[in-house]
């Protein structure tokens, strides 16, 4: 598989924010979102070839950690991820896949399915990446996907990356597409934001957003602790 990068870090993020985690970063994405923060697993997807039996090493490398998180990129393109995600599970590391949810489960082994569904202010600008754009409008949302997550017997989250106000709106008609009872502690929102000031500056309308509608408002720990830099 390729992999950008494994490092050790907290959890920034969900529900497990703060908990101290072993993050495997895996080099490749099925779209191109105009705000992505790791351009180097996705609009240029840079990394080293490694096998599974080389990855879990790398993991128990950090024997503090009982946290494992499989992110990207999108992970669930990687060649061997079912394969990697089988070996964690066999050594009793607590597995969160970080995914867009358009590829679907198929029994990969994952305690948290933590689901990031793309609303349209995630699309590429047209002039500039007119195939991408196409591309990623066409894969972004994939409610079948997203229901075969939720019947997959592992936990859940969502998390949708809100930019305005009327992308609540949006979010909330995916969800109610659906047709399924998710609660709305389930469903976190999350800031778009690369730097700490724009994080803070739309928390304080986001996190009024969740107060009103019963989401759950969900910080960037990382950007707060560290900026947004690689390794984090």
């Amino acid at each position: 598989m390729l992999i950008s990068e494994i490092f050790y870090s907290l959890q920034g993020e969900g529900g497990l924010s703060g908990v101290p985690s072993v993050f495997v970063r895996t080099s490749g994405c099925n779209l191109r979102c105009a705000w992505c923060d790791t351009p180097y697993a996705s609009w240029k997807p840079e990394g080293t070839q490694m096998r599974v039996e080389k990855i879990v090493a790398a993991v128990q490398g950090y024997p503090a950690a009982r946290h494992v998180v499989l992110t990207g990129g999108e992970p669930m393109i990687a060649s061997e991820i079912r394969l990697l995600a089988a070996a964690l599970k066999e050594l009793g590391y607590h597995i969160t896949i970080e995914t867009a949810a358009t590829v679907a489960p198929e029994g990969i082994a994952c305690d948290l399915a933590s689901m990031s569904p793309k609303l349209l202010n995630s699309a590429p600008p047209g002039a500039e990446h007119t195939t991408w754009r196409k591309k990623h409008e066409a894969t972004r949302w994939q409610p079948a996907v997203v229901k075969a997550w939720l019947d997959a017997g592992c936990d859940y989250q969502f998390k949708f990356v809100v930019a305005a106000p009327t992308d609540v709106e949006e979010l909330e008609g995916m969800l109610s597409s659906l047709g399924r009872d998710v609660p709305r502690h389930k469903v976190q929102l999350m800031p778009e934001a690369r730097t700490l000031e724009l994080m803070r500056e739309r928390a304080k309308w986001l996190g009024e957003v969740c107060k009103a509608r019963g989401y759950r408002y969900a910080h960037r720990l990382h950007i707060e602790l560290y900026g947004n830099r690689r390794g984090t």
